[in-house]
């Protein structure tokens, strides 16, 4: 979608849906790319509603407030709704692994003096953590390999490698934890089950001491499919997303609500 053109003609476009007395208007385009909060913080979009009102074979023009629109990249949408359609649209957020927003605050349980407890609510500013559901480890490599997937970020520069990973559908997790003498004999590792349109099956990442550096296993059925030896740790973001990212993340999800118009596919 070539943003230049769409914003040269969204005064015609909107022409007649904004209010006489209204002589300004807002739009945001959902192109795929990252949101920036004013403070510089990447931010992942709300749900919104609205209602269709003009398609340029390139970009769907909704209405979303008295003169607020959004313009969502055509190439992008799950489904096309005729102009007219009252849609619920759902750009991407970056998620956990227990399937919340990624900027969902942290809950925590205080006590005050007398022991009563209470709900605390935590949020970070630009913070978005995907943690991923594995205990601590007792293996040091182990630990920092957990940490680096956690902190590192995904090629895109939007995401974190585990948000990456949520994305492909990571689940089923298990360690390799190993004691100091056996970590030669048997490599620290992270498992976990992955479906994307790239590959299906079992996903190992494991530290090789000897090199100091990691490797990462694809297996299906049990069987290896493919691995990636000498894999720096700042590699293991885009050694994933050549291996099972399908970038279907990107995709924005609209759905028609009761008694729109049927859509095109």
């Amino acid at each position: 979608m070539d943003t230049q053109a769409i914003r040269a003609q969204m005064p015609v476009l909107v022409a007649g849906h904004v209010p006489r007395n209204v002589r300004t208007f807002k739009f945001n385009i959902f192109d795929g790319q990252p949101k920036v909060s004013a403070w510089g913080f990447h931010i992942d979009p709300k749900p919104f509603e609205g209602k269709v009102i003009a398609d340029t074979g390139d970009a769907i023009v909704v209405k979303i407030g008295r003169a607020e629109f959004a313009v969502l990249d055509r190439a992008l949408l799950t489904q096309v709704p005729d102009e007219g359609t009252k849609v619920q649209v759902q750009p991407y957020a970056r998620r956990r692994f227990d399937g919340l927003r990624a900027d969902t605050p942290e809950e925590r349980t205080e006590h005050t003096a007398d022991g009563t407890p209470y709900t605390v609510q935590t949020h970070i500013l630009g913070s978005a953590p995907a943690k991923l559901p594995l205990p601590q480890p007792r293996c040091p490599e182990l630990q920092e390999l957990i940490n680096q997937l956690e902190q590192l970020p995904a090629p895109d520069g939007f995401r974190r490698v585990t948000h990456l990973l949520v994305d492909a559908g990571a689940r089923d997790f298990s360690l390799v934890d190993p004691l100091p003498d056996d970590i030669i004999r048997t490599p620290p590792a992270i498992n976990f089950t992955v479906a994307t349109a790239k590959f299906q099956g079992r996903v190992t990442v494991l530290y090789e001491r000897a090199d100091d550096l990691y490797a990462i296993e694809l297996k299906r059925d049990g069987e290896l499919v493919k691995r990636i030896d000498q894999v720096f740790f700042d590699s293991l973001g885009e050694t994933l997303e050549q291996l099972i990212d399908d970038g279907s993340w990107r995709r924005i999800l609209v759905q028609c609500l009761p008694g729109s118009k049927p859509t095109r596919h």
